[in-house]
């Protein structure tokens, strides 16, 4: 966040900025952006900015080598950054993936879940276990909360997904299945 300070200068001056990005992706490279306003959202600060004519959303804490530029920043006369915030995040929210998953749950690791904060569609109490319908992001999510509990949650559905659980499952049985065990200096016992 070593960048923020210069950021809330070159609002207070109205200068462009240019400044190193790295992108979600990991793509690194140059910006030159007039910027627009700052928004905080949790813990986590964005730089909006107008860059060749296009407004763009940076996260702050992925700017680095951040400078002032001597050119006046240009800042459209309708800009609001409340509406444009809005807007952008209803867009990012809608392009998200969905992926719903059933499980069936001991009711231990439903508290895990509801304090992780997972997001519960359906919950049926079955006795024993509860029926729980989840959505998650990605298919990655689905398998990594199956298998971070062993047998306190059993994935149902999607078949596809209880596939890759059961082959993660049978390759870390596998592993630890070896006769060598290896010392943390990598030395074999």
């Amino acid at each position: 966040m070593a960048a923020l300070p210069t950021l809330f200068e070159a609002l207070w001056t109205s200068r462009r900025v240019r400044f190193e990005y790295e992108s979600a992706l990991h793509e690194a490279g140059e910006r030159v952006v007039d910027p627009l306003g700052l928004v905080v959202k949790g813990s986590v600060w964005y730089l909006v900015g107008d860059r060749n004519g296009d407004t763009r959303t940076y996260r702050v804490s992925r700017i680095g080598a951040v400078t002032i530029e001597s050119h006046a920043a240009v800042r459209p006369a309708d800009f609001d950054l409340v509406r444009y915030w809005n807007e952008s995040s209803r867009r990012f929210r809608e392009r998200l993936p969905e992926v719903n998953a059933t499980y069936l749950v001991d009711p231990g690791a439903l508290r895990w879940i509801r304090y992780k904060g997972w997001r519960i569609l359906e919950q049926i109490d079955e006795g024993e276990r509860i029926r729980v319908r989840l959505r998650f992001d990605s298919d990655e999510e689905v398998v990594q909360l199956a298998l971070a509990h062993g047998d306190a949650i059993e994935l149902v559905e999607p078949a596809v997904l209880r596939d890759l659980v059961r082959e993660a499952a049978e390759r870390t049985v596998r592993l630890y299945s070896r006769e060598t065990r290896r010392t943390a200096r990598g030395r074999r016992v």
